[in-house]
């Protein structure tokens, strides 16, 4: 393998965590492992690119753009018009990105803003790579594995939904460095938990309203039994839920078994954790495989492409998770799920080892690899 040392990297990442924390990870570990390496990134500045990446030391240009909505409301068109004159001026702004910066690689982590920049690179004869990070690729994704160099997919599902020029290679999906540090026994203890299984349930940093409406029905049903700690994070959209619980009679000062938060600081917490009741975004997936934890999933069918069932199915379909679509989620039928996984050890950590089995906890090495064989 040869090395990016010297070399200019030009990432595309915008739009979500999901496409951005990716691409940090691999210009973190180009950093470190490669003290002359130039990296720029491209992305918008309305979107969380333009926080999260000078928040993390890199570079970042802009283009304009945004996606299609698939409305025909009035709002949605004159958004539609606007979108196709981004998109008309978005290869001119992609090819002044790369004429002035002259980048030996640009790398795509999804997001609209990758189409322009990828399609032009490749177009320019620059190497090109994209990384597809759910197991039902991205329009832009699939659009782009016909003209890029390389495809790097997080699980093997993705492919046959892909005409890649080159075949793809699976390298998994980078975790946050600190995920692995900490054993579970070490994460309890800090925690002050005792014996009985800690069922940790969150719905994302904006928190999703059936998934906290069912995580309260269970908790104000069961609170009383015990037999089980609850630590759920509500995300910003689930305001007043620890009131709520008050309000009809479950007092958690005396209730220390349940722990109400907007977020749950993950590598802290996770390793605790017996079982985890989630949406089905591909990090989250990637840190409960590479912990090793059974998971309960309850997909987003809100998000492009409905990926996230895609996503939750390639475990399901290995042992490695149960699922729970949100047209059939109740308090009853989420209660029913949990206390059935939790009566039964033995198939609970069977499903534990399965998931792990699934992990690829080298990612950004993997990544950095392919990036490698594509600047040759």
């Amino acid at each position: 393998m040869s090395s990016l040392d010297g070399k200019k990297i030009l990432i595309a990442a915008g739009g979500t965590g999901g496409h951005i924390n990716p691409a940090l990870a691999v210009a973190g570990y180009i950093r470190d492992n490669c003290e002359n390496a130039q990296i720029v990134f491209v992305g918008t500045k309305k979107k969380m690119e333009a926080t999260l990446v000078p928040q993390a030391g890199f570079e970042l240009r802009n283009i304009t753009i945004s996606g299609f909505r698939r409305s025909f409301t009035p709002p949605a068109i004159l958004h539609n018009i606007k979108t196709l004159v981004y998109l008309l001026r978005s290869s001119g702004q992609a090819k002044k990105i790369i004429k002035d910066f002259k980048p030996d690689l640009v790398v795509g982590f999804g997001g609209y803003v990758s189409g322009p920049v990828l399609r032009m690179a490749a177009k320019l004869g620059v190497p090109t790579a994209i990384h597809e990070q759910n197991a039902f690729p991205g329009v832009t994704n699939k659009a782009l594995a016909k003209v890029v160099d390389s495809v790097m997919l997080t699980v093997g599902d993705a492919e046959k939904y892909l005409e890649p020029k080159n075949p793809p290679v699976v390298t998994g999906l980078p975790i946050r460095g600190d995920l692995l540090k900490t054993s579970r026994e070490e994460s309890r203890r800090a925690l002050g938990l005792d014996e009985r299984p800690l069922v940790l349930s969150m719905g994302g940093s904006l928190g999703a309203r059936p998934v906290n409406e069912a995580v309260y029905g269970m908790i104000k049903a069961n609170y009383k039994a015990a037999r089980c700690y609850f630590m759920h994070a509500t995300g910003k959209g689930g305001a007043g839920f620890a009131e709520k619980l008050a309000a009809d009679g479950v007092d958690l000062a005396s209730n220390k078994h349940i722990t109400i938060t907007e977020y749950i600081d993950i590598p802290k917490c996770l390793p605790a954790a017996d079982l985890v009741i989630c949406r089905a975004g591909a990090s989250s997936l990637s840190e409960i495989q590479a912990l090793g934890k059974p998971s309960i999933l309850i997909p987003s069918p809100y998000v492009a492409e409905n990926h996230q069932y895609h996503n939750a199915m390639a475990l399901v379909n290995k042992g490695a998770a149960v699922i729970i679509e949100e047209k059939n989620l109740t308090p009853e039928i989420l209660t029913e799920t949990v206390n059935r996984l939790l009566s039964d050890r033995a198939k609970l950590e069977q499903t534990g080892e399965n998931a792990k089995a699934m992990a690829v906890t080298d990612a950004s090495e993997r990544i950095y690899s392919v990036l490698c064989d594509t600047v040759k």
